[in-house]
């Protein structure tokens, strides 16, 4: 019943899509079957193949093994201070560890490691799905490097480009992660769920925001511009003593929405329990993506649960709504577990839009930020319906 469920509720993502459209008439929906055949190959292969479980499994042990490492560092500087009552506090278990896996991440990026990795996958992307080239490669870049990076590392072609293409850029952005909290979901949520929605995620964008944005890239346009390197290689040691402080950062940036953020759900619905006491922000966004969560084919009994943590992921962050999520995921059927998992594993939320306006505000000039500016409710909208659509995908093949 589930299967069916999901193919109703695929119908339904295409459906809001197609309705959300710039130009409905320009919309190529040859390009979009073969994207989401795309999407059911590499789900099939990463869940139901022995090979593909091979792969998951070697991936989780690396990520497992770094960390490993991390924590060692972390020990050597916090003792006693890594666990609270014998339990390994958040923030150091899920949250320190960014700073050691950001610093491997860029030892990759700066001996050429990733940067081909990148081009590898977006050259086969590109020749699979018929998508531009430049929007292959960019969903590709987002599933390591974030958001606001890769609008930074491609600023010099999207400002030569048709602003429709920075549009896309920005709507793909909305379902990114960065590698550097793959370790911090992984150790919330199954690993195996974190690693097939990366990838669904990224041609999952293609596939909405060639419905929201489609248009078409002439022969000549169809080109990735490599700007060219300057100066000097820089110091290895300065480049790895940036990128730890980076790390640290980031670790703190997201600690500080943490508190910030649940702090501010707790006194919401301080508030509105005034008003009536089973009124919360939880249950207001419960009931809001209530039929989502149905179509994602969640049992009846657990509808309400899970759309409360779609309503957090999309309120506050991704680790919020994993948070809390962990707990419980023993007591949820391994459908349940499957859509809810791989629906929160991406940084769309409310603060997204407003990090990835900033960073179009920061790179390019008024008249490309006012058309991302007049466009949020897409970005937004894009992000929502590439969630529905990894979640509702990996539920037809986890019953």
């Amino acid at each position: 019943m589930s299967f069916i469920i999901n193919i109703i509720g695929i119908i339904v993502v295409f459906a809001i899509a197609y309705l959300c459209s710039i130009n409905r008439k320009g919309i190529d929906f040859v390009s979009i079957l073969l994207m989401f055949v795309i999407q059911l190959v590499i789900t099939w292969f990463m869940l139901t193949t022995k090979i593909g479980g091979q792969f998951i499994q070697i991936v989780s042990k690396f990520f497992l093994w770094l960390i490993h490492c991390s924590m060692s560092g972390i020990n050597f500087v916090f003792g006693d201070l890594v666990s609270l009552n014998g339990t390994p506090s958040f923030f150091m278990s899920v949250l320190m560890p960014i700073i050691f896996i950001v610093a491997f991440f860029d030892i990759l990026t700066y001996f050429g490691i990733l940067p081909a990795l990148i081009n590898g996958i977006g050259f086969v992307l590109s020749k699979l799905t018929r998508a531009p080239r430049f929007e292959s490669f960019f969903a590709t870049q987002v599933m390591f490097l974030g958001n606001n990076e890769a609008l930074a590392v491609t600023r010099q072609q999207l400002n030569k480009m048709d602003d429709k293409r920075l549009l896309t850029a920005c709507m793909v952005g909305m379902s990114c992660v960065s590698v550097g909290v793959l370790g911090g979901y992984m150790q919330l949520i199954d690993p195996k769920y974190v690693l097939v929605a990366i990838p669904l995620n990224a041609v999952g964008a293609l596939i909405i925001t060639s419905f929201l944005n489609p248009y078409k890239v002439s022969k000549e346009e169809d080109v990735v511009y490599n700007p060219a390197k300057s100066g000097e290689r820089r110091n290895f040691f300065d480049m790895l003593a940036d990128s730890m402080l980076t790390g640290g950062k980031l670790a703190l940036i997201i600690a500080t929405m943490l508190i910030g953020f649940t702090a501010l759900i707790t006194a919401s619905d301080s508030v509105l329990g005034l008003i009536h006491k089973n009124l919360s922000l939880e249950n207001i966004f419960a009931v809001l993506f209530s039929p989502f969560a149905y179509l994602m084919g969640v049992t009846h009994s657990q509808v309400f649960t899970v759309s409360q943590f779609m309503g957090e992921k999309l309120a506050t962050n991704e680790f919020v709504a994993m948070g809390k999520l962990h707990p419980i995921l023993n007591k949820l059927n391994p459908h349940t577990e499957a859509v809810i998992s791989t629906f929160l594993v991406s940084f769309c939320n409310f603060s997204t839009v407003g990090i990835i306006l900033g960073s179009v505000k920061s790179l390019f000039n008024e008249e490309k930020t006012k058309l991302i500016a007049k466009n949020i409710w897409r970005l937004l909208v894009s992000g929502i319906l590439v969630s529905f659509l990894t979640a509702m995908v990996v539920g037809l093949f986890v019953r």
